[in-house]
């Protein structure tokens, strides 16, 4: 089973971004991705491997914190 979390992209250096997950902040490698800054991004294992919008975000992050 595999398991990715939602979160907001901060800053982008080259292939590696600065990931934003409820307050926590971590080094996640996009290059699987075509994500900016701003958007939301699933990961799994230290890699973004989707896109995801708002809504999702709320949707999931609902989802998590029952």
């Amino acid at each position: 089973m595999c398991l990715s979390f939602p979160g907001k992209v901060k800053k982008i250096d080259g292939q590696i971004a600065i990931v934003d997950f409820d307050g926590i902040e971590k080094e996640v490698n996009i290059s699987l991705v075509d994500a900016k800054k701003g958007e939301h991004v699933l990961v799994h294992a230290g890699f973004a491997i989707e896109k995801v919008s708002q809504e999702d975000v709320n949707e999931l992050n609902a989802y998590l914190k029952k």
